[in-house]
């Protein structure tokens, strides 16, 4: 709320008592319904609407204004997030609708959901990325506040199920936290072990993107002092883990090493 000028208008507008003003605003966001009256009573816009809620069909209707240039580009829609996965049956929905217009979908998710979330989207996909943040269960929970036990359950048996599409394992690499040798030789030992749909590693520079995000929610952001790996790094990881000898192509942005 950098633009704030300190006026309360926003306190005064808000119906659930969400935001109450005290020399600055506070908010409660267990009371907020998303009403977005404050941003409309905010004269400077240091409170605005972020994002808009679309159903399939709108989706659908935007996605296909591009569908020509899917078809001679080879490319399609992917869903991202936040996890697609944690809204599963909207996504299968979203998802079967694209299918029966030939459009090609991904998804790219954390797999840190019941499996049955994501069984019910694979009849309808193409491709799954799958997001592996760290191989170690203690550093797992220490960053992400949850063991990877479900993570790894999930992509085991997406491996082994009768999904026709393909696996493409990722990894945000996080300085400091995940780019050592050790958790790359366990990536390189969990990729041997998926032996029917991995395709290939793409190994990912961390970025500072969600850091304006997470000001706008009011949430700590507690990587704001990670440096962003330069990209000789993410080559020179994506070298050694390819001499692990994970059993696929490991990529390091577009590049295959």
């Amino acid at each position: 709320m950098s633009k704030c000028a300190l006026c309360g208008a926003c306190a005064q507008a808000c119906p659930s008592g969400a935001l109450t003003f005290d020399k600055k605003p506070s908010v409660r966001r267990d009371l907020c319904t998303g009403c977005f009256a404050c941003a409309e009573a905010c004269r400077k816009r240091a409170v605005k609407k972020y994002g808009e809620k679309f159903g399939v069909t709108e989706i659908v209707r935007e996605v296909c204004k591009d569908e020509v240039f899917y078809f001679h580009s080879g490319g399609g829609v992917t869903l991202s997030g936040g996890e697609p996965c944690a809204q599963a049956d909207f996504a299968a929905e979203l998802l079967r609708e694209l299918k029966k217009r030939g459009i090609h979908s991904s998804v790219e998710t954390a797999l840190c959901v019941p499996w049955e979330n994501l069984e019910a989207l694979l009849p309808y996909l193409d491709c799954v990325l799958a997001d592996i943040k760290h191989m170690d269960p203690q550093q797992h929970k220490r960053w992400t506040g949850i063991d990877n036990s479900l993570v790894l359950d999930n992509i085991r048996r997406l491996d082994s199920s009768d999904f026709s599409g393909s696996l493409v394992m990722r990894i945000p690499l996080v300085p400091g936290i995940n780019d050592d040798d050790e958790n790359l030789k366990a990536v390189a030992a969990l990729a041997r072990g998926l032996t029917k749909k991995l395709q290939s590693i793409e190994l990912l520079p961390y970025h500072r993107l969600g850091l304006n995000t997470y000001k706008m929610l009011g949430r700590p952001y507690s990587l704001e002092s990670v440096t962003i790996s330069p990209r000789e790094r993410i080559a020179e990881r994506a070298k050694f883990l390819s001499s692990c000898d994970p059993g696929v192509p490991v990529l390091s942005g577009n590049m295959q090493l």
